[in-house]
């Protein structure tokens, strides 16, 4: 599904059609694989990892069982990130979050193009990510029948996105940066700057204690 040309052109950021069978198929099986999440509630760190895994179209094995509970559940800590459902993700095989970083519930994710979010960050519930755009004149976008596009989004390393953010196609937060709760972001934001609002803008630099190599 992921030779088609339909789904080629998505990623590149041109125009395609949505409704193309190989990429309505993907859906499908993300819809399923997030649905199958959803329900695990109460699953172990193993099997909520096997699970997210599923919906990503992450196939590195997981390591042996730990027979101590605890230990086996440290086994993820630098691999994979903590995701909190419920969550919606539209096709998971663009969408790659780093090791030790928390997903809250009601997550919304439009992977259309490459969406990346780093190691160490920290999302806020009901946080959207929009990688999808329509053309703007009706003519083109013709409802459900006309083509459709997307733009990558990039989340460095160790940000903090508050509750019910808003981040659209295109942008890149950078890293060490904080989106105040509420926020729509709809340009770049520089690394360790604080920004809020609707649209979001930079309203001050953060100081760090953080080891400037790291920086």
């Amino acid at each position: 599904m992921t030779t088609s040309k339909e789904w080629a052109k998505m990623l590149r950021g041109e125009l395609y059609k949505p409704w193309d069978e190989d990429l309505q198929a993907n859906r499908t099986r993300c819809r399923k694989a997030c649905d199958e999440f959803n329900a695990a509630r109460d699953a172990t760190r193993r099997q909520k990892v096997e699970l997210w895994r599923k919906i990503i179209g992450d196939t590195r094995p997981l390591p042996p069982v730990n027979a101590n509970p605890k230990e086996d559940e440290e086994l993820f800590d630098e691999t994979d990130p903590f995701v909190d459902g419920p969550i919606s993700v539209d096709h998971g095989l663009n969408f790659k979050v780093g090791a030790g970083t928390f997903l809250n519930f009601n997550l919304l994710v439009l992977d259309t193009c490459l969406i990346t979010i780093g190691e160490r960050v920290l999302f806020g519930p009901n946080v959207s990510l929009y990688g999808v755009i329509h053309p703007l004149d009706p003519a083109v976008r013709q409802g459900m029948k006309g083509p459709e596009a997307g733009k990558e989004i990039h989340i460095e390393d160790d940000v903090w996105i508050g509750g019910n953010v808003i981040i659209l196609a295109g942008v890149r937060v950078g890293k060490g940066s904080t989106i105040g709760a509420g926020s729509v972001v709809t340009r770049d934001v520089p690394p360790f700057h604080f920004a809020a609002g609707n649209p979001a803008r930079a309203i001050k630099q953060i100081e760090s204690k953080m080891d400037p190599e790291q920086r």
